[in-house]
Protein backbone atom coordinates (compact mmCIF):
# COMPACT_ATOMS: atom_id res chain seq x y z
CA UNK A 1 0.00 0.00 0.00
CA UNK A 2 2.87 2.35 0.79
CA UNK A 3 4.29 1.98 -2.75
CA UNK A 4 0.88 2.80 -4.26
CA UNK A 5 0.45 5.81 -2.02
CA UNK A 6 3.84 7.18 -3.01
CA UNK A 7 3.31 6.80 -6.76
CA UNK A 8 3.41 10.19 -8.48
CA UNK A 9 0.73 11.37 -10.93
CA UNK A 10 3.36 11.35 -13.70
CA UNK A 11 4.26 7.72 -12.97
CA UNK A 12 0.59 6.75 -12.88
CA UNK A 13 -0.06 8.50 -16.19
CA UNK A 14 2.95 6.77 -17.74
CA UNK A 15 1.86 3.34 -16.52
CA UNK A 16 -1.66 3.92 -17.84
CA UNK A 17 -0.33 5.09 -21.21
CA UNK A 18 1.89 2.01 -21.47
CA UNK A 19 -0.77 -0.52 -20.47
CA UNK A 20 -3.40 0.81 -22.87
CA UNK A 21 -1.14 0.43 -25.91
CA UNK A 22 -1.40 -2.49 -28.31
CA UNK A 23 2.31 -2.13 -29.06
CA UNK A 24 5.37 -0.46 -27.52
CA UNK A 25 7.96 0.86 -29.96
CA UNK A 26 11.44 1.40 -28.54
CA UNK A 27 14.33 3.53 -29.67
CA UNK A 28 17.68 1.87 -28.87
CA UNK A 29 20.61 4.19 -28.12
CA UNK A 30 20.01 6.07 -24.88
CA UNK A 31 16.58 4.48 -24.44
CA UNK A 32 17.21 0.76 -23.97
CA UNK A 33 20.75 1.38 -22.71
CA UNK A 34 23.16 4.29 -22.19
CA UNK A 35 25.20 3.43 -25.27
CA UNK A 36 26.23 6.83 -26.56
CA UNK A 37 29.44 7.06 -24.54
CA UNK A 38 30.53 3.72 -26.01
CA UNK A 39 29.68 4.97 -29.50
CA UNK A 40 31.83 8.06 -28.86
CA UNK A 41 34.77 5.92 -27.75
CA UNK A 42 34.34 3.66 -30.77
CA UNK A 43 34.33 6.63 -33.17
CA UNK A 44 37.57 7.92 -31.64
CA UNK A 45 39.11 4.45 -31.95
CA UNK A 46 38.23 4.41 -35.66
CA UNK A 47 39.67 7.88 -36.20
CA UNK A 48 42.92 6.85 -34.53
CA UNK A 49 43.14 3.62 -36.55
CA UNK A 50 42.51 5.56 -39.77
CA UNK A 51 45.14 8.20 -38.92
CA UNK A 52 42.70 11.11 -39.11
CA UNK A 53 43.80 12.96 -35.99
CA UNK A 54 40.18 13.57 -34.97
CA UNK A 55 38.99 13.20 -31.40
CA UNK A 56 35.43 13.85 -30.27
CA UNK A 57 35.16 14.89 -26.65
CA UNK A 58 31.79 14.72 -24.90
CA UNK A 59 30.86 18.31 -25.71
CA UNK A 60 31.60 17.86 -29.41
CA UNK A 61 29.80 14.53 -29.50
CA UNK A 62 26.74 15.94 -27.75
CA UNK A 63 26.52 18.59 -30.45
CA UNK A 64 27.03 16.02 -33.22
CA UNK A 65 24.21 13.88 -31.86
CA UNK A 66 21.85 16.43 -33.40
CA UNK A 67 22.84 14.70 -36.65
CA UNK A 68 21.30 11.22 -36.76
CA UNK A 69 23.32 8.34 -38.15
CA UNK A 70 27.02 7.57 -37.69
CA UNK A 71 28.06 8.06 -41.31
CA UNK A 72 26.08 11.30 -41.48
CA UNK A 73 27.69 12.46 -38.25
CA UNK A 74 31.19 11.96 -39.65
CA UNK A 75 30.31 13.84 -42.83
CA UNK A 76 28.83 16.70 -40.80
CA UNK A 77 31.97 16.96 -38.65
CA UNK A 78 34.23 16.88 -41.69
CA UNK A 79 32.18 19.68 -43.28
CA UNK A 80 32.69 21.82 -40.17
CA UNK A 81 36.45 21.54 -40.60
CA UNK A 82 36.14 23.32 -43.98
CA UNK A 83 38.56 20.97 -45.68
CA UNK A 84 38.24 21.29 -49.45
CA UNK A 85 37.83 17.62 -50.32
CA UNK A 86 35.12 15.66 -48.48
CA UNK A 87 35.93 12.18 -47.30
CA UNK A 88 35.29 9.58 -49.98
CA UNK A 89 32.39 7.21 -49.50
CA UNK A 90 34.89 4.36 -49.17
CA UNK A 91 36.67 6.14 -46.32
CA UNK A 92 33.39 6.81 -44.51
CA UNK A 93 32.37 3.17 -44.95
CA UNK A 94 35.72 1.92 -43.63
CA UNK A 95 35.61 4.26 -40.64
CA UNK A 96 32.09 3.10 -39.86
CA UNK A 97 33.13 -0.56 -40.19
CA UNK A 98 36.01 -0.09 -37.71
CA UNK A 99 33.81 1.91 -35.37
CA UNK A 100 31.01 -0.70 -35.41
CA UNK A 101 33.43 -3.56 -34.76
CA UNK A 102 35.00 -1.76 -31.80
CA UNK A 103 31.59 -0.82 -30.41
CA UNK A 104 30.65 -4.51 -30.45
CA UNK A 105 33.89 -5.35 -28.61
CA UNK A 106 33.10 -2.77 -25.93
CA UNK A 107 29.53 -4.00 -25.49
CA UNK A 108 30.71 -7.62 -25.19
CA UNK A 109 32.60 -6.71 -22.02
CA UNK A 110 29.22 -6.34 -20.29
CA UNK A 111 29.82 -2.67 -19.45
CA UNK A 112 26.51 -1.47 -20.91
CA UNK A 113 23.48 -3.08 -19.24
CA UNK A 114 19.90 -2.20 -20.04
CA UNK A 115 18.66 0.95 -18.32
CA UNK A 116 16.59 0.63 -15.12
CA UNK A 117 13.15 -0.83 -15.73
CA UNK A 118 13.71 -1.85 -19.35
CA UNK A 119 13.95 -5.63 -18.85
CA UNK A 120 10.98 -5.60 -16.48
CA UNK A 121 8.88 -3.55 -18.92
CA UNK A 122 9.68 -5.85 -21.82
CA UNK A 123 8.73 -8.91 -19.78
CA UNK A 124 5.52 -7.37 -18.44
CA UNK A 125 4.44 -6.18 -21.89
CA UNK A 126 4.91 -9.65 -23.34
CA UNK A 127 2.98 -11.18 -20.44
CA UNK A 128 0.10 -8.79 -21.19
CA UNK A 129 0.12 -9.80 -24.84
CA UNK A 130 1.40 -6.45 -26.07
CA UNK A 131 3.53 -6.37 -29.18
CA UNK A 132 7.06 -4.96 -29.11
CA UNK A 133 9.04 -3.21 -31.81
CA UNK A 134 12.24 -1.28 -32.42
CA UNK A 135 12.52 1.97 -34.40
CA UNK A 136 16.07 3.30 -34.44
CA UNK A 137 18.62 5.15 -36.54
CA UNK A 138 21.42 2.82 -35.51
CA UNK A 139 22.48 -0.20 -37.57
CA UNK A 140 21.28 -3.78 -37.26
CA UNK A 141 24.82 -4.74 -36.24
CA UNK A 142 24.79 -2.32 -33.34
CA UNK A 143 21.35 -3.51 -32.22
CA UNK A 144 22.50 -7.12 -32.31
CA UNK A 145 25.72 -6.36 -30.39
CA UNK A 146 23.79 -4.66 -27.59
CA UNK A 147 20.78 -6.94 -27.27
CA UNK A 148 22.64 -10.23 -27.74
CA UNK A 149 24.59 -9.27 -24.64
CA UNK A 150 21.63 -7.86 -22.71
CA UNK A 151 18.82 -10.28 -23.68
CA UNK A 152 20.66 -13.32 -25.04
CA UNK A 153 21.16 -14.73 -28.56
CA UNK A 154 17.43 -15.15 -29.15
CA UNK A 155 16.68 -11.47 -28.46
CA UNK A 156 15.11 -10.83 -31.88
CA UNK A 157 12.21 -13.14 -31.07
CA UNK A 158 11.11 -10.65 -28.40
CA UNK A 159 10.22 -8.07 -31.07
CA UNK A 160 7.53 -8.22 -33.75
CA UNK A 161 9.23 -5.57 -35.91
CA UNK A 162 12.79 -4.24 -36.00
CA UNK A 163 13.44 -1.22 -38.23
CA UNK A 164 16.92 0.34 -38.36
CA UNK A 165 18.22 3.47 -40.01
CA UNK A 166 19.48 1.71 -43.12
CA UNK A 167 16.02 0.20 -43.73
CA UNK A 168 14.45 3.54 -44.66
CA UNK A 169 15.22 6.50 -46.88
CA UNK A 170 15.31 9.19 -44.20
CA UNK A 171 16.51 8.88 -40.62
CA UNK A 172 15.05 10.60 -37.57
CA UNK A 173 13.73 13.28 -37.15
CA UNK A 174 11.94 12.09 -40.30
CA UNK A 175 9.11 9.69 -39.38
CA UNK A 176 10.20 6.94 -41.78
CA UNK A 177 11.30 4.32 -39.22
CA UNK A 178 8.06 4.72 -37.29
CA UNK A 179 5.88 4.59 -40.39
CA UNK A 180 7.65 1.39 -41.44
CA UNK A 181 7.11 -0.15 -37.99
CA UNK A 182 3.40 0.70 -38.15
CA UNK A 183 3.16 -0.90 -41.59
CA UNK A 184 4.87 -4.09 -40.38
CA UNK A 185 2.72 -4.29 -37.25
CA UNK A 186 -0.44 -3.40 -39.21
CA UNK A 187 -1.47 -1.03 -36.42
CA UNK A 188 -2.53 2.61 -36.34
CA UNK A 189 -0.37 5.25 -34.68
CA UNK A 190 -2.80 5.68 -31.79
CA UNK A 191 -2.60 1.95 -31.02
CA UNK A 192 1.07 2.40 -30.11
CA UNK A 193 3.39 4.24 -27.75
CA UNK A 194 6.90 5.27 -28.77
CA UNK A 195 9.56 5.24 -26.06
CA UNK A 196 12.35 7.70 -26.83
CA UNK A 197 15.13 9.70 -25.17
CA UNK A 198 15.84 12.54 -27.61
CA UNK A 199 14.16 15.48 -29.29
CA UNK A 200 14.89 13.99 -32.72
CA UNK A 201 13.18 10.78 -31.68
CA UNK A 202 10.24 12.68 -30.24
CA UNK A 203 9.84 14.63 -33.47
CA UNK A 204 10.05 11.47 -35.60
CA UNK A 205 7.41 9.59 -33.62
CA UNK A 206 5.16 12.65 -33.36
CA UNK A 207 5.32 13.18 -37.13
CA UNK A 208 4.09 9.59 -37.48
CA UNK A 209 1.21 10.43 -35.11
CA UNK A 210 2.43 8.16 -32.29
CA UNK A 211 2.19 9.33 -28.65
CA UNK A 212 5.61 9.50 -27.02
CA UNK A 213 6.97 8.66 -23.59
CA UNK A 214 10.41 10.14 -22.95
CA UNK A 215 12.99 8.56 -20.68
CA UNK A 216 15.76 11.12 -20.15
CA UNK A 217 19.28 9.96 -20.99
CA UNK A 218 22.82 11.18 -20.40
CA UNK A 219 23.33 13.15 -23.61
CA UNK A 220 19.77 14.35 -24.24
CA UNK A 221 18.48 15.19 -20.78
CA UNK A 222 18.10 18.91 -21.54
CA UNK A 223 16.31 18.52 -24.91
CA UNK A 224 12.90 20.12 -25.39
CA UNK A 225 10.34 17.44 -24.56
CA UNK A 226 7.29 19.68 -24.29
CA UNK A 227 5.49 17.72 -27.03
CA UNK A 228 5.87 14.37 -25.20
CA UNK A 229 2.92 12.75 -23.48
CA UNK A 230 5.05 11.86 -20.42
CA UNK A 231 8.68 12.57 -19.42
CA UNK A 232 10.45 10.30 -16.92
CA UNK A 233 13.97 9.82 -15.64
CA UNK A 234 13.83 6.08 -16.39
CA UNK A 235 11.37 3.23 -17.01
CA UNK A 236 11.31 1.82 -13.49
CA UNK A 237 7.97 0.66 -12.05
CA UNK A 238 6.14 0.78 -15.37
CA UNK A 239 5.75 -2.97 -15.79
Amino acid sequence: MQAEASATPVACNAADLIRRAAALIFDVDGTLAETEELHRQAFNHAFLRHGLGWEWDRAVYKDLLLVTGGKERMRAYHARLRIAQPLADEDIAELHRIKTAHYAELVETGCCPLRPGVAELLAAARARGQRLAIATTTSHGNIDALLSQALGPGWARVFDAIVAGDDVRHKKPAPDVYLEVLARLKLTAHDCVAIEDSANGLIAASRAGIPVLITRSMFFGDDDFSAARVVLDDLSRLG
